[in-house]
Parts: C-alpha cells; structure tokens; sequence
C-alpha cells in the first residue's frame, strides 16, 4: 500500500534535483565571469604596454589618459576601484643589470610590481633577457578577484588575486626619461 503510493514522489525529486542544478548553474555563471576577468587582465595589461611602447616620447600627463583607455578596455569591471594597473621603464646599460628606470600606477586595487620599484634593479622573469642598451615597457595588471556567489560555501572558486604582465619593446628608440 505504502510503497504503491506514486503521489508526491515530485515534489522529493525536485527537492533532490534543484539543489544540484542550482550549483551547476551558479558555478557556470562564476567560472564563466572567472574566464572573462582573466582575459580582459591580459588584454589590459597588452593595450597598457602597447600604447606606452608606440610613443616617441612619454609624457606624464599623458599617463592618466592612457589608463582611463585601460580602464574602458577592462570593461564591465572596475579597474579604478577594484584593481590596479603598473607601468614600468627598464632599461639596461653596459656592464650594469637592468633598472626600472620610471614606473607609474593606475587603481585603488591592491599588487605591487614583481619587476621590482622605480630606482632598482630589476627583478627579470625567467627568459626575458634585457640586452645592453635595451629598454622594455612591462604593463601589470591586477585584480582581486571575489565569487559573486558564495564560491567558498561551493568551494568552486574562491576570492583570489589575480594578475599578469606583458613586455613590449619601444618602437622609436628608448622610453627612458618621462617627460
């Protein structure tokens, strides 16, 4: 009798259904927003390095300008508020290791520069070789990235801070003096 009873046998597979799909959706929504903030980090840090390295000269005042761009480029994220970016100048001249030579940040947002600060020698990743007399432009892009729904209650994602850098090599010769 009780075990032919089919009424509400529904209602405990829903229950048991939608706790399951609610984690399946919310977790493909999180590592989905995970995904784009990681690419719009490289991107940032890409067009930040790039615009720098197309100058012939580099001119304070005209740093500002070039991180709103870096700004809209991160879009739908909050670079000012959130996240923070660094422009550096290395350079390197004969028989001394490599210098950054200038730096500047953009951002509310916490990371300090793994190339090292303004005035130093420069810490160099493993396979970046800065010749003599050679000068690269790092961009680092940071972010401090938090689930938006309870990713450490899930245990999909958890808040972290994220970054990356890219180097480029000024076009017209040395971006050395900031004008």
């Amino acid at each position: 009798a009780l075990g032919l009873d089919r009424r509400g046998s529904l209602a405990v597979e829903a229950a048991m259904a939608v706790p399951v799909l609610a984690v399946l959706l919310l977790g493909g929504v999180e590592v989905t927003r995970f995904v784009l903030l990681n690419q719009k980090l490289e991107r940032t840090s890409a067009t930040v390095a790039d615009l720098v390295s197309r100058s012939e000269k580099i001119f304070a005042a005209e740093l500002p300008t070039l991180f709103v761009a870096a700004g809209f480029t991160f879009d739908p994220f909050d670079l000012a508020g959130d996240g923070r970016v660094i422009v550096s100048s290395i350079y390197k001249t004969s028989g001394t290791p490599p210098r950054v030579i200038w730096q500047r940040a953009f951002g509310a947002g916490g990371g300090t520069s793994a190339f090292g600060t303004q005035g130093v020698d420069a810490i160099l990743p493993d396979g970046l070789v800065v010749r003599d007399g050679e000068n690269v432009i790092v961009s680092e892009t940071f972010f401090d990235f938090v689930p938006l729904f309870a990713g450490d209650v899930v245990g999909l994602l958890e808040a972290r801070r994220l970054s990356t850098f890219s180097v480029m090599r000024p076009r017209f010769g040395p971006l050395t003096v900031l004008h």
